[in-house]
């Protein structure tokens, strides 16, 4: 081509707005864009709840390399994002964990019903669920799913058990949130899940658990961690911190019922106490 059609073709594309500069400052806005969590005036996690999924730092944490410690959260990974073409931006269907603990469009999710529980009612522990995301970039929800790896499909990294996103419903999309504690897994069946409280998420048609490991890194906007799911168990059958989460949802003001979250907490435990003394008598 020469200079006058180069020339033509990068004012079509500037005006077009499909300049490589001008579609990764587009995205860069949509992903890192500022959302609000929705407040939880009762302390746990509801259906419709606008939240952070966050693996937490562990003690063990100390033996790490200083860049492989600290909170990470379950983000739409933006390597599979193409900057290069012509058509509009589109939701990668990878995820990862970043190094953010502030809820940005990449990062958010929603908690969604399955079985027609309302909105606002609270997700309960062994109920099926699904978590769906914008990414920041999309109109409608994408939901996180995963499958049995096969000798094509799995994760890249860790050719492990792959999650990912799509946009159709199905039993691949079902999650569960567990106890921490194997032993009171039954015991707090049925009971709401706390928000900032330690939890397994776990796939409901694979049995295996959420899991981010933190060795299988991957690189866009600085280091990330590679998410997929495995069953991480220390001698005791005990999930290790790999598999361990935290819904974390918005912070109530104090005209808001910070009061009432703490005595709803105190309830909630005296509640399941009393259910576990109830189970260990019979």
């Amino acid at each position: 081509l020469c200079q006058q059609d180069l020339l033509k073709d990068f004012i079509r594309k500037r005006e077009k707005g499909q300049l490589f500069v001008q579609r990764l400052a587009r995205l860069k806005e949509n992903i890192f864009k500022k959302v609000e969590l929705s407040v939880s005036s009762d302390g746990f996690v509801h259906f419709g709840d606008t939240v952070l999924l966050v693996n937490p730092d562990s003690k063990s944490s100390e033996e790490r390399d200083p860049e492989l410690r600290g909170d990470v959260t379950l983000a739409v990974d933006m390597e599979e994002v193409s900057l290069y073409s012509d058509e509009p931006l589109q939701i990668s269907r990878g995820l990862s964990a970043v190094k953010r603990v502030d809820p940005i469009g990449r990062n958010a999710f929603c908690i969604v019903s399955v079985d027609g529980s309302a909105v606002g009612e609270p997700l309960r522990y062994g109920q099926n669920f699904l978590l769906g995301t914008k990414g920041g970039v999309s109109d409608k929800l994408f939901y996180l799913a995963s499958d049995h790896k096969t000798f094509r499909d799995f994760a890249n990294k860790s050719r492990l058990q792959k999650v990912f996103l799509t946009a159709e419903l199905s039993y691949l999309t079902f999650w569960q949130a567990k106890c921490l504690d194997p032993q009171l897994r039954l015991e707090h069946e049925g009971f709401p899940v706390p928000a900032e409280t330690k939890i397994v998420i776990t796939h409901c048609y694979t049995n295996r658990n959420l899991a981010v490991p933190r060795t299988f890194c991957v690189s866009y906007f600085g280091r990330e961690f590679e998410v997929f799911c495995h069953n991480y168990l220390d001698s005791r059958k005990v999930e290790e911190d790999k598999n361990h989460w935290e819904i974390i949802t918005g912070n109530p003001g104090p005209e808001d019922g910070t009061i009432c979250i703490i005595v709803s907490k105190i309830t909630s435990e005296c509640n399941c106490a009393m259910k576990i003394n109830t189970y260990r008598e019979i």
